[in-house]
């Protein structure tokens, strides 16, 4: 193998590992105070998709789709329906919360304790979900500029 290509396969692992740990050191408060988290995975897939989009988009030239065209061209398509589906998400937490209000997930906590991790939750469940509906649309314009560059240009 080239010695290009087993670096960028190290990046690539060591940034996916760095990603889980995001993703455990976010949940882990909410695991730690909560018997249920009906919105766990989502949660998990709104932290991956921002950390990994971002990732991609300013990394892009590190990464082992720098030069395959194709695959640019199905993530910048896949990235339309991608959207939709973290909004609709993101509306089924925020329309959770407005229906059933916070009780149902953190009412068997001691009542001084709930509105620390009614915050938390609702911050990071914000931040995350908000900035990877951001990061998608962002990411393809960057998959459509690498796409330009790369047959005009022949650069990244």
């Amino acid at each position: 193998m080239n010695k290009s290509v087993v670096l960028k396969i190290t990046l690539e692992l060591i940034w996916w590992a760095f990603t889980a740990l995001i993703v455990w050191l976010v949940l882990r408060p909410i695991n730690k105070a909560m018997y249920v988290w009906p919105f766990e995975i989502w949660n998990a897939v709104f932290v991956v998709t921002l950390v990994t989009l971002t990732r991609y988009t300013f990394f892009l030239q590190h990464t082992f789709i720098a030069k395959r065209q194709i695959v640019k061209i199905v993530l910048l398509l896949l990235m339309f329906p991608l959207t939709f589906v973290l909004i609709d998400h993101l509306n089924d937490f925020l329309t959770f919360i407005e229906e059933r209000s916070w009780e149902p997930l953190v009412g068997h906590l001691p009542t001084n304790q709930q509105p620390a991790i009614q915050e938390y939750i609702w911050g990071e469940m914000l931040f995350f979900s908000v900035g990877s509906i951001i990061a998608a649309p962002v990411f393809a314009g960057r998959m459509m500029l690498s796409i330009w560059r790369q047959r005009n240009r022949g650069t990244v």
